[in-house]
Protein backbone atom coordinates (compact mmCIF):
# COMPACT_ATOMS: atom_id res chain seq x y z
CA UNK A 1 0.00 0.00 0.00
CA UNK A 2 0.85 3.43 -0.48
CA UNK A 3 1.86 6.18 2.49
CA UNK A 4 -1.46 7.70 2.24
CA UNK A 5 -2.97 4.41 2.44
CA UNK A 6 -1.25 3.29 5.35
CA UNK A 7 -1.69 6.33 7.48
CA UNK A 8 -5.58 6.55 6.79
CA UNK A 9 -5.01 3.36 8.09
CA UNK A 10 -3.15 3.31 10.87
CA UNK A 11 -4.54 7.11 11.69
CA UNK A 12 -8.14 5.54 11.42
CA UNK A 13 -7.68 2.71 14.42
CA UNK A 14 -5.75 4.76 16.57
CA UNK A 15 -8.55 7.42 16.14
CA UNK A 16 -10.89 4.93 16.63
CA UNK A 17 -9.52 3.37 19.88
CA UNK A 18 -9.51 7.56 21.45
CA UNK A 19 -13.34 7.50 20.40
CA UNK A 20 -13.58 4.64 22.11
CA UNK A 21 -12.03 5.61 25.20
CA UNK A 22 -13.29 9.00 25.60
CA UNK A 23 -17.09 7.54 25.38
CA UNK A 24 -16.17 4.49 27.68
CA UNK A 25 -14.62 7.00 29.96
CA UNK A 26 -17.54 9.85 30.20
CA UNK A 27 -18.38 11.32 33.42
CA UNK A 28 -21.43 12.83 35.17
CA UNK A 29 -19.79 14.86 38.01
CA UNK A 30 -17.56 18.04 38.46
CA UNK A 31 -14.91 15.35 40.58
CA UNK A 32 -14.46 13.12 37.42
CA UNK A 33 -14.68 16.02 34.88
CA UNK A 34 -11.40 17.46 36.69
CA UNK A 35 -9.47 15.04 38.19
CA UNK A 36 -11.07 11.82 36.94
CA UNK A 37 -12.32 11.48 40.51
CA UNK A 38 -9.11 10.74 41.99
CA UNK A 39 -8.52 7.57 41.20
CA UNK A 40 -6.17 7.14 38.69
CA UNK A 41 -3.17 4.43 39.25
CA UNK A 42 0.05 5.50 39.69
CA UNK A 43 1.45 3.69 36.52
CA UNK A 44 -1.45 4.77 34.07
CA UNK A 45 -0.93 9.10 35.42
CA UNK A 46 2.47 8.24 34.61
CA UNK A 47 1.98 7.36 30.89
CA UNK A 48 -0.92 9.86 30.81
CA UNK A 49 1.78 12.28 32.19
CA UNK A 50 4.13 11.49 29.68
CA UNK A 51 1.81 11.88 27.09
CA UNK A 52 0.49 14.95 28.20
CA UNK A 53 4.16 16.35 28.44
CA UNK A 54 5.50 14.86 25.22
CA UNK A 55 3.33 17.52 23.06
CA UNK A 56 3.79 18.09 19.28
CA UNK A 57 7.40 20.38 20.20
CA UNK A 58 8.53 17.36 21.86
CA UNK A 59 8.10 14.74 19.59
CA UNK A 60 7.58 16.72 15.94
CA UNK A 61 9.66 19.90 16.16
CA UNK A 62 12.19 19.38 19.06
CA UNK A 63 14.18 17.09 16.85
CA UNK A 64 13.79 19.64 14.10
CA UNK A 65 15.46 22.51 16.33
CA UNK A 66 18.03 19.76 17.74
CA UNK A 67 18.88 19.03 14.15
CA UNK A 68 18.90 22.47 12.53
CA UNK A 69 20.26 24.51 15.70
CA UNK A 70 23.54 21.39 17.03
CA UNK A 71 24.67 22.04 20.16
CA UNK A 72 22.53 24.74 20.92
CA UNK A 73 19.68 22.78 20.51
CA UNK A 74 20.20 21.19 23.78
CA UNK A 75 19.05 23.70 25.73
CA UNK A 76 15.25 22.21 24.79
CA UNK A 77 16.42 18.57 26.36
CA UNK A 78 17.60 20.38 29.36
CA UNK A 79 14.91 22.83 30.03
CA UNK A 80 12.66 20.64 29.63
CA UNK A 81 13.53 17.46 31.25
CA UNK A 82 15.26 19.47 34.38
CA UNK A 83 12.33 21.51 34.75
CA UNK A 84 10.29 17.89 35.18
CA UNK A 85 12.50 16.79 38.07
CA UNK A 86 11.74 20.09 39.33
CA UNK A 87 8.63 19.55 39.14
CA UNK A 88 8.45 16.57 40.50
CA UNK A 89 10.94 17.06 43.72
CA UNK A 90 9.81 20.74 44.69
CA UNK A 91 5.76 20.79 43.93
CA UNK A 92 3.87 17.87 42.90
CA UNK A 93 3.63 16.26 46.30
CA UNK A 94 2.84 19.36 47.91
CA UNK A 95 0.62 20.32 45.69
CA UNK A 96 -1.12 16.96 46.07
CA UNK A 97 -1.80 17.14 49.49
CA UNK A 98 -4.07 20.09 49.10
CA UNK A 99 -6.26 17.86 46.82
CA UNK A 100 -7.99 20.90 44.79
CA UNK A 101 -8.76 20.33 41.39
CA UNK A 102 -6.70 23.40 39.77
CA UNK A 103 -3.84 25.34 40.12
CA UNK A 104 -6.00 28.69 41.07
CA UNK A 105 -7.86 26.53 43.45
CA UNK A 106 -4.18 26.37 45.21
CA UNK A 107 -3.91 29.56 44.55
CA UNK A 108 -7.06 30.75 46.06
CA UNK A 109 -6.83 28.88 49.24
CA UNK A 110 -2.81 29.23 49.50
CA UNK A 111 -3.43 33.35 49.32
CA UNK A 112 -6.94 33.25 51.13
CA UNK A 113 -8.23 35.87 47.80
CA UNK A 114 -10.53 35.25 45.06
CA UNK A 115 -8.85 38.08 43.62
CA UNK A 116 -5.72 35.99 43.61
CA UNK A 117 -7.99 33.10 41.98
CA UNK A 118 -8.92 35.01 39.06
CA UNK A 119 -5.51 36.52 38.76
CA UNK A 120 -4.74 32.73 38.41
CA UNK A 121 -7.29 31.55 36.54
CA UNK A 122 -6.35 34.48 33.90
CA UNK A 123 -2.78 33.07 33.82
CA UNK A 124 -3.75 29.68 33.16
CA UNK A 125 -5.74 30.80 30.38
CA UNK A 126 -2.77 32.86 28.46
CA UNK A 127 -0.27 29.94 29.35
CA UNK A 128 -2.59 27.00 27.91
CA UNK A 129 -4.14 28.92 24.52
CA UNK A 130 -0.19 30.09 23.71
CA UNK A 131 0.71 26.63 24.47
CA UNK A 132 -1.93 24.49 22.77
CA UNK A 133 -1.63 26.48 19.31
CA UNK A 134 1.48 24.94 18.91
CA UNK A 135 -0.04 21.66 18.73
CA UNK A 136 -2.83 22.36 16.54
CA UNK A 137 -0.37 23.61 14.20
CA UNK A 138 1.25 20.17 14.54
CA UNK A 139 -1.77 18.41 14.12
CA UNK A 140 -1.65 20.54 10.50
CA UNK A 141 1.34 19.72 9.95
CA UNK A 142 0.93 15.94 9.97
CA UNK A 143 -2.68 15.92 8.08
CA UNK A 144 -1.50 18.23 5.29
CA UNK A 145 1.05 15.65 4.38
CA UNK A 146 0.55 12.33 5.00
CA UNK A 147 -3.08 12.66 4.68
CA UNK A 148 -3.25 14.97 1.86
CA UNK A 149 -5.61 16.51 3.51
CA UNK A 150 -5.37 21.18 3.46
CA UNK A 151 -3.60 22.24 6.67
CA UNK A 152 -6.86 24.27 8.24
CA UNK A 153 -8.79 20.76 7.71
CA UNK A 154 -6.49 18.89 9.05
CA UNK A 155 -6.79 21.47 12.61
CA UNK A 156 -10.37 20.89 12.07
CA UNK A 157 -10.28 17.09 12.25
CA UNK A 158 -7.98 17.60 14.88
CA UNK A 159 -10.32 19.66 16.78
CA UNK A 160 -13.52 17.30 16.71
CA UNK A 161 -11.10 14.21 18.38
CA UNK A 162 -10.11 16.45 21.01
CA UNK A 163 -13.81 17.93 21.59
CA UNK A 164 -15.18 14.06 21.58
CA UNK A 165 -13.24 12.67 24.31
CA UNK A 166 -12.82 15.67 26.34
CA UNK A 167 -16.41 17.40 26.63
CA UNK A 168 -17.67 13.82 27.17
CA UNK A 169 -15.05 11.98 29.61
CA UNK A 170 -13.25 15.29 31.03
CA UNK A 171 -10.08 14.87 32.92
CA UNK A 172 -11.30 10.93 33.06
CA UNK A 173 -11.66 10.72 29.10
CA UNK A 174 -8.92 12.74 28.81
CA UNK A 175 -6.38 10.73 31.52
CA UNK A 176 -7.97 6.73 29.57
CA UNK A 177 -6.76 8.83 25.97
CA UNK A 178 -3.70 9.77 26.98
CA UNK A 179 -2.28 6.43 27.89
CA UNK A 180 -3.30 4.81 24.63
CA UNK A 181 -1.63 7.82 23.18
CA UNK A 182 1.86 7.42 25.05
CA UNK A 183 1.72 3.68 23.54
CA UNK A 184 1.13 4.74 19.98
CA UNK A 185 3.49 7.87 19.97
CA UNK A 186 6.45 6.32 21.86
CA UNK A 187 6.30 3.40 19.11
CA UNK A 188 6.28 5.79 16.25
CA UNK A 189 9.32 7.57 17.82
CA UNK A 190 11.58 4.69 18.43
CA UNK A 191 11.02 2.33 15.60
CA UNK A 192 12.50 4.54 13.11
CA UNK A 193 15.28 5.64 14.94
CA UNK A 194 16.05 2.05 15.58
CA UNK A 195 15.84 0.90 12.05
CA UNK A 196 18.09 4.27 10.72
CA UNK A 197 20.42 3.40 13.53
CA UNK A 198 20.81 -0.38 12.29
CA UNK A 199 21.28 1.31 8.59
CA UNK A 200 23.63 3.71 9.69
CA UNK A 201 26.29 2.05 12.41
CA UNK A 202 24.85 -1.48 12.81
CA UNK A 203 23.80 -0.66 16.16
CA UNK A 204 20.50 -1.09 17.06
CA UNK A 205 20.62 1.26 20.04
CA UNK A 206 20.03 5.37 18.91
CA UNK A 207 21.69 6.59 22.32
CA UNK A 208 25.04 4.74 21.13
CA UNK A 209 24.83 5.33 17.55
CA UNK A 210 25.30 8.72 18.41
CA UNK A 211 28.90 8.06 18.61
CA UNK A 212 29.59 7.00 15.19
CA UNK A 213 27.38 9.35 13.43
CA UNK A 214 27.94 12.95 15.25
CA UNK A 215 32.09 12.85 13.34
CA UNK A 216 30.24 11.99 10.19
CA UNK A 217 28.11 14.80 10.48
CA UNK A 218 30.84 17.38 11.69
CA UNK A 219 32.98 16.24 8.79
CA UNK A 220 29.85 16.94 5.91
CA UNK A 221 29.06 20.09 8.12
CA UNK A 222 32.47 21.18 8.12
CA UNK A 223 32.93 20.36 3.78
CA UNK A 224 29.69 22.07 2.96
CA UNK A 225 30.57 25.53 5.20
CA UNK A 226 28.95 25.11 7.87
CA UNK A 227 29.89 25.15 11.56
CA UNK A 228 30.70 21.81 12.87
CA UNK A 229 27.38 19.94 14.54
CA UNK A 230 28.78 20.02 17.89
CA UNK A 231 30.24 23.63 17.90
CA UNK A 232 28.95 24.88 20.79
CA UNK A 233 27.06 28.78 20.92
CA UNK A 234 26.83 28.95 17.15
CA UNK A 235 23.24 29.75 16.75
CA UNK A 236 23.10 30.79 20.98
CA UNK A 237 25.21 32.70 22.93
CA UNK A 238 25.84 31.55 26.35
CA UNK A 239 24.11 34.02 27.94
CA UNK A 240 20.63 32.94 25.84
CA UNK A 241 21.83 28.98 26.48
CA UNK A 242 21.58 29.82 29.97
CA UNK A 243 18.20 31.97 30.11
CA UNK A 244 16.85 29.75 27.48
CA UNK A 245 17.43 26.16 29.40
CA UNK A 246 16.35 28.03 32.86
CA UNK A 247 13.24 29.92 31.33
CA UNK A 248 12.19 26.49 30.40
CA UNK A 249 13.00 24.42 33.49
CA UNK A 250 11.10 26.96 35.74
CA UNK A 251 8.29 26.94 33.09
CA UNK A 252 8.01 23.37 33.14
CA UNK A 253 7.34 23.45 37.21
CA UNK A 254 4.90 26.02 36.56
CA UNK A 255 2.82 24.23 33.75
CA UNK A 256 -1.27 24.02 34.99
CA UNK A 257 -1.59 21.27 32.38
CA UNK A 258 1.14 18.98 33.99
CA UNK A 259 0.45 19.89 37.98
CA UNK A 260 -3.20 19.13 37.41
CA UNK A 261 -1.86 15.90 36.87
CA UNK A 262 -1.15 15.05 40.08
CA UNK A 263 -4.41 16.29 41.47
CA UNK A 264 -5.38 12.68 39.93
CA UNK A 265 -3.68 10.05 41.62
CA UNK A 266 -5.34 8.53 44.60
CA UNK A 267 -3.33 9.51 47.49
CA UNK A 268 0.04 11.41 47.99
CA UNK A 269 2.71 8.25 47.64
CA UNK A 270 0.56 7.54 44.18
CA UNK A 271 1.44 11.11 43.42
CA UNK A 272 5.36 10.67 44.20
CA UNK A 273 5.15 7.22 42.06
CA UNK A 274 3.39 8.56 38.66
CA UNK A 275 5.99 11.32 39.03
CA UNK A 276 9.11 8.34 38.85
CA UNK A 277 6.48 6.67 36.33
CA UNK A 278 6.16 9.96 34.35
CA UNK A 279 9.94 10.82 34.01
CA UNK A 280 11.16 7.30 33.06
CA UNK A 281 8.90 6.83 30.18
CA UNK A 282 9.86 10.75 29.10
CA UNK A 283 13.21 9.85 29.22
CA UNK A 284 12.56 6.98 26.06
CA UNK A 285 11.97 9.79 23.76
CA UNK A 286 14.24 12.76 25.37
CA UNK A 287 17.34 10.40 24.77
CA UNK A 288 15.96 9.27 21.67
CA UNK A 289 15.50 12.60 20.30
CA UNK A 290 19.15 13.70 19.65
CA UNK A 291 19.88 10.77 17.44
CA UNK A 292 16.57 11.34 15.25
CA UNK A 293 18.15 14.94 14.81
CA UNK A 294 21.63 13.76 13.75
CA UNK A 295 20.05 11.05 11.97
CA UNK A 296 17.86 13.07 9.44
CA UNK A 297 20.87 16.11 9.32
CA UNK A 298 22.91 13.90 7.85
CA UNK A 299 20.63 11.98 5.23
CA UNK A 300 19.92 15.70 4.74
CA UNK A 301 23.17 17.27 3.94
CA UNK A 302 24.58 13.94 2.51
CA UNK A 303 22.01 14.07 -0.08
CA UNK A 304 22.43 17.53 -1.11
CA UNK A 305 26.47 16.86 -0.94
CA UNK A 306 25.24 13.75 -3.78
CA UNK A 307 23.53 15.21 -5.81
CA UNK A 308 23.35 19.20 -5.37
CA UNK A 309 20.99 21.41 -5.74
CA UNK A 310 18.59 20.79 -8.60
CA UNK A 311 19.26 17.30 -7.80
CA UNK A 312 17.88 17.38 -4.64
CA UNK A 313 14.72 19.38 -5.17
CA UNK A 314 13.97 16.67 -7.54
CA UNK A 315 14.06 13.87 -4.75
CA UNK A 316 10.93 12.08 -3.96
CA UNK A 317 10.47 13.45 -0.14
CA UNK A 318 11.55 16.60 -0.59
CA UNK A 319 8.34 16.52 -3.51
CA UNK A 320 5.95 15.34 -1.61
CA UNK A 321 7.05 18.12 1.70
CA UNK A 322 7.19 20.56 -1.06
CA UNK A 323 3.14 20.11 -1.89
CA UNK A 324 2.81 21.11 1.65
CA UNK A 325 4.55 24.36 1.37
CA UNK A 326 6.62 23.29 4.10
CA UNK A 327 9.67 23.07 1.44
CA UNK A 328 10.20 26.32 -0.53
CA UNK A 329 11.77 24.50 -3.78
CA UNK A 330 12.09 27.90 -5.83
CA UNK A 331 13.75 29.52 -2.86
CA UNK A 332 16.40 26.58 -2.91
CA UNK A 333 16.58 26.50 -6.83
CA UNK A 334 17.20 30.32 -6.83
CA UNK A 335 19.53 30.30 -4.16
CA UNK A 336 23.29 30.47 -3.99
CA UNK A 337 23.41 26.76 -3.85
CA UNK A 338 24.76 26.81 -0.45
CA UNK A 339 24.01 24.17 2.50
CA UNK A 340 22.99 27.19 4.21
CA UNK A 341 20.50 28.03 1.84
CA UNK A 342 19.21 25.08 1.93
CA UNK A 343 18.53 24.44 5.12
CA UNK A 344 17.11 28.23 5.69
CA UNK A 345 14.12 27.22 2.99
CA UNK A 346 13.10 23.64 5.16
CA UNK A 347 10.66 23.84 7.82
CA UNK A 348 12.21 22.65 10.84
CA UNK A 349 8.82 20.68 11.92
CA UNK A 350 8.74 18.21 9.40
CA UNK A 351 12.30 16.76 10.38
CA UNK A 352 10.55 13.99 12.64
CA UNK A 353 8.15 13.44 10.30
CA UNK A 354 9.95 13.04 7.01
CA UNK A 355 12.75 11.28 8.41
CA UNK A 356 11.44 7.79 7.98
CA UNK A 357 11.55 9.39 3.86
CA UNK A 358 14.25 10.31 3.81
CA UNK A 359 16.23 7.19 5.15
CA UNK A 360 13.66 5.48 2.66
CA UNK A 361 12.02 2.92 5.20
CA UNK A 362 8.77 1.34 4.86
CA UNK A 363 5.66 3.09 4.22
CA UNK A 364 3.84 1.24 7.44
CA UNK A 365 6.86 2.80 9.23
CA UNK A 366 6.35 6.94 7.58
CA UNK A 367 1.90 6.10 8.47
CA UNK A 368 2.92 4.80 12.04
CA UNK A 369 5.29 8.55 12.90
CA UNK A 370 1.87 9.98 11.23
CA UNK A 371 -0.17 8.70 13.95
CA UNK A 372 2.28 9.11 16.43
CA UNK A 373 2.65 13.15 15.28
CA UNK A 374 -0.93 13.23 15.49
CA UNK A 375 -0.94 11.46 19.09
CA UNK A 376 1.38 13.55 20.76
CA UNK A 377 -0.20 16.57 19.61
CA UNK A 378 -4.34 15.76 20.90
CA UNK A 379 -2.85 14.42 23.72
CA UNK A 380 -1.38 17.35 25.39
CA UNK A 381 -3.90 19.54 23.58
CA UNK A 382 -6.61 17.97 25.49
CA UNK A 383 -4.95 18.47 29.20
CA UNK A 384 -4.49 22.36 28.32
CA UNK A 385 -8.46 22.25 27.11
CA UNK A 386 -9.56 21.11 30.23
CA UNK A 387 -7.01 23.47 31.96
CA UNK A 388 -8.69 26.29 29.84
CA UNK A 389 -12.38 24.61 31.10
CA UNK A 390 -11.55 24.65 34.32
CA UNK A 391 -10.16 28.09 34.78
CA UNK A 392 -13.36 29.73 33.27
CA UNK A 393 -15.92 27.32 34.62
CA UNK A 394 -14.79 25.97 37.79
CA UNK A 395 -12.44 28.83 38.89
CA UNK A 396 -14.41 31.94 37.91
CA UNK A 397 -18.00 30.95 36.98
CA UNK A 398 -18.03 28.16 39.40
CA UNK A 399 -15.97 30.17 42.59
CA UNK A 400 -17.04 34.17 41.43
CA UNK A 401 -19.91 34.28 39.21
CA UNK A 402 -22.45 31.61 40.62
CA UNK A 403 -21.14 29.83 43.81
CA UNK A 404 -24.29 28.45 44.19
CA UNK A 405 -24.48 26.54 41.21
CA UNK A 406 -25.48 23.08 41.29
CA UNK A 407 -22.69 20.37 40.28
CA UNK A 408 -25.15 19.26 37.08
CA UNK A 409 -24.98 23.22 35.94
CA UNK A 410 -20.79 22.96 36.79
CA UNK A 411 -20.69 20.09 34.61
CA UNK A 412 -22.45 21.68 31.71
CA UNK A 413 -20.54 24.71 31.91
CA UNK A 414 -17.52 23.33 32.07
CA UNK A 415 -18.08 21.24 28.82
CA UNK A 416 -19.66 24.26 26.89
CA UNK A 417 -16.15 26.19 28.13
CA UNK A 418 -14.22 23.69 26.89
CA UNK A 419 -15.68 22.89 23.18
CA UNK A 420 -15.32 26.96 22.87
CA UNK A 421 -11.79 26.64 23.84
CA UNK A 422 -11.31 23.51 21.08
CA UNK A 423 -12.71 26.06 18.32
CA UNK A 424 -10.41 28.83 19.77
CA UNK A 425 -7.58 26.85 19.89
CA UNK A 426 -7.91 26.00 16.26
CA UNK A 427 -7.89 28.96 15.21
CA UNK A 428 -4.64 29.51 17.17
CA UNK A 429 -3.25 26.82 14.98
CA UNK A 430 -3.96 27.79 11.78
CA UNK A 431 -2.75 30.60 12.45
CA UNK A 432 0.43 30.19 14.19
CA UNK A 433 2.67 32.60 15.93
CA UNK A 434 5.94 30.63 14.39
CA UNK A 435 7.49 26.71 14.23
CA UNK A 436 5.62 24.72 17.03
CA UNK A 437 8.34 24.25 19.17
CA UNK A 438 8.92 27.90 19.47
CA UNK A 439 5.67 28.36 20.07
CA UNK A 440 5.42 26.33 22.76
CA UNK A 441 8.78 27.85 24.08
CA UNK A 442 6.79 30.95 24.71
CA UNK A 443 4.45 29.19 26.69
CA UNK A 444 6.93 28.07 29.01
CA UNK A 445 8.18 31.66 29.63
CA UNK A 446 4.51 32.79 30.68
CA UNK A 447 4.55 29.83 32.86
CA UNK A 448 7.76 30.67 34.39
CA UNK A 449 7.07 34.30 34.93
CA UNK A 450 3.52 33.93 36.61
CA UNK A 451 3.06 30.43 38.29
CA UNK A 452 6.49 29.19 39.62
CA UNK A 453 7.53 31.64 42.36
CA UNK A 454 3.94 32.28 43.66
CA UNK A 455 3.76 28.22 43.97
CA UNK A 456 7.16 27.61 45.48
CA UNK A 457 6.87 30.54 47.91
CA UNK A 458 3.63 29.31 48.09
CA UNK A 459 4.63 26.41 49.33
CA UNK A 460 8.11 27.25 51.36
CA UNK A 461 7.36 30.36 52.71
CA UNK A 462 4.51 31.47 54.91
CA UNK A 463 4.91 35.00 54.83
CA UNK A 464 3.89 35.39 51.46
CA UNK A 465 0.29 37.03 51.19
CA UNK A 466 -1.91 37.69 48.70
CA UNK A 467 -0.95 41.19 48.08
CA UNK A 468 2.38 39.64 47.09
CA UNK A 469 0.93 37.19 45.01
CA UNK A 470 -1.19 39.38 43.17
CA UNK A 471 1.36 41.89 42.66
CA UNK A 472 4.38 39.26 41.67
CA UNK A 473 1.65 36.99 39.20
CA UNK A 474 0.55 40.16 37.46
CA UNK A 475 3.60 41.85 36.37
CA UNK A 476 5.38 38.97 35.63
CA UNK A 477 3.03 37.64 33.33
CA UNK A 478 2.08 41.28 31.44
CA UNK A 479 5.85 41.80 31.41
CA UNK A 480 6.75 38.38 29.56
CA UNK A 481 3.97 39.05 26.94
CA UNK A 482 4.56 42.06 25.96
CA UNK A 483 8.24 41.31 25.65
CA UNK A 484 7.30 38.00 23.86
CA UNK A 485 4.91 39.96 21.37
CA UNK A 486 7.57 43.20 21.00
CA UNK A 487 10.17 41.01 20.13
CA UNK A 488 8.40 38.80 18.01
CA UNK A 489 5.99 41.42 15.86
CA UNK A 490 6.74 39.78 12.42
CA UNK A 491 4.58 36.98 13.21
CA UNK A 492 2.28 38.74 16.03
CA UNK A 493 1.50 41.87 14.75
CA UNK A 494 2.32 41.35 11.10
CA UNK A 495 5.50 43.93 11.03
CA UNK A 496 8.42 43.57 8.45
CA UNK A 497 10.89 43.40 11.44
CA UNK A 498 10.83 43.23 15.44
CA UNK A 499 9.81 46.27 17.35
CA UNK A 500 12.95 45.35 19.17
CA UNK A 501 15.25 42.41 19.21
CA UNK A 502 16.10 41.51 22.58
CA UNK A 503 15.89 42.54 26.35
CA UNK A 504 19.50 42.69 28.14
CA UNK A 505 20.28 40.30 25.66
CA UNK A 506 18.01 38.34 26.11
CA UNK A 507 15.59 36.62 23.43
CA UNK A 508 11.90 35.78 23.60
CA UNK A 509 12.66 32.32 24.53
CA UNK A 510 14.48 33.39 27.77
CA UNK A 511 12.63 36.13 28.61
CA UNK A 512 10.63 34.24 30.58
CA UNK A 513 13.72 34.55 33.71
CA UNK A 514 13.19 38.29 33.51
CA UNK A 515 9.82 38.10 34.48
CA UNK A 516 10.27 35.23 36.76
CA UNK A 517 12.42 37.43 38.81
CA UNK A 518 10.64 40.64 39.03
CA UNK A 519 7.33 38.03 40.24
CA UNK A 520 9.73 36.79 43.30
CA UNK A 521 10.76 40.10 44.22
CA UNK A 522 7.70 42.32 43.52
CA UNK A 523 5.99 38.57 46.10
CA UNK A 524 8.70 38.85 48.33
CA UNK A 525 8.89 42.77 48.53
CA UNK A 526 5.17 43.54 48.57
CA UNK A 527 4.35 40.81 51.17
CA UNK A 528 6.76 41.97 53.55
CA UNK A 529 5.55 45.88 52.95
CA UNK A 530 1.67 44.30 54.07
CA UNK A 531 -0.11 42.48 56.35
CA UNK A 532 1.24 38.78 57.20
CA UNK A 533 -1.08 35.94 55.86
CA UNK A 534 -3.93 34.78 59.12
CA UNK A 535 -2.83 32.45 60.87
CA UNK A 536 -4.96 29.50 59.71
CA UNK A 537 -2.94 29.93 56.57
CA UNK A 538 0.37 30.16 57.67
CA UNK A 539 -1.00 26.87 59.76
CA UNK A 540 -2.03 25.10 56.69
CA UNK A 541 1.42 26.09 54.96
CA UNK A 542 2.92 24.45 57.51
CA UNK A 543 0.79 21.23 57.90
CA UNK A 544 1.41 20.30 54.01
CA UNK A 545 4.97 20.41 54.20
CA UNK A 546 5.14 18.80 57.65
CA UNK A 547 2.74 15.77 57.69
CA UNK A 548 1.35 15.96 61.21
CA UNK A 549 -0.85 18.38 63.43
CA UNK A 550 0.57 20.99 65.29
CA UNK A 551 -0.89 22.95 67.79
CA UNK A 552 -0.78 27.50 68.11
CA UNK A 553 2.49 26.99 70.33
CA UNK A 554 4.76 24.93 67.93
CA UNK A 555 3.37 27.45 64.75
CA UNK A 556 4.58 30.12 66.53
CA UNK A 557 7.37 28.64 66.95
CA UNK A 558 8.04 28.07 64.19
CA UNK A 559 7.32 31.14 62.10
CA UNK A 560 9.60 32.89 65.49
CA UNK A 561 12.40 30.59 63.95
CA UNK A 562 12.12 30.99 60.73
CA UNK A 563 11.86 35.00 61.21
CA UNK A 564 15.68 34.66 62.77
Amino acid sequence: MSIQAWTWVTVGITFAAYLYIGYRSRVRSTRGFYVAGQGVPAIANGAATAADWMSAASFISMAGLISFMGYDGSVYLMGWTGGYVLLALLLAPFLRKYGKYTVPDFVAERYYSQAARIVAAICAIFVSFTYVAGQMGGVGVAFSRFLEVPFEIGVVIGMVIVAFFAVLGGMKGITYTQVAQYCVLIFAYTIPAIAIALVLTSNPVPQLAIGEVLPKLNAIQTDLGLDPYSNPFARLDMLNVFCVTVCLMVGTAGLPHVIVRFYTTKSVRDARWSAFYALLFIAILYTTAPAVAMFAKYYILNQFAEVGTQGFTQLDWVQNWAATGLIDIDAINASDGTAAALLANINRDIIVLATPEIAGLSAFVVALVAAGGLAAALSTASGLLLVISSSLAHDIYGNIINPQASDKKRLLVGRIMIFAAVVLAGLLGIFPLGFVAEVVAFAFGLAAASFFPILVLGVFWKRANKYGAIAGMSVGLAFTFIMIVLMRAQNVLGLDEPIIDSFLGINAQGIGIIGMLLNFGLTIGVSLATPAPPMDVQRMVEQIRYPRVINDEELEEHLSHDAH
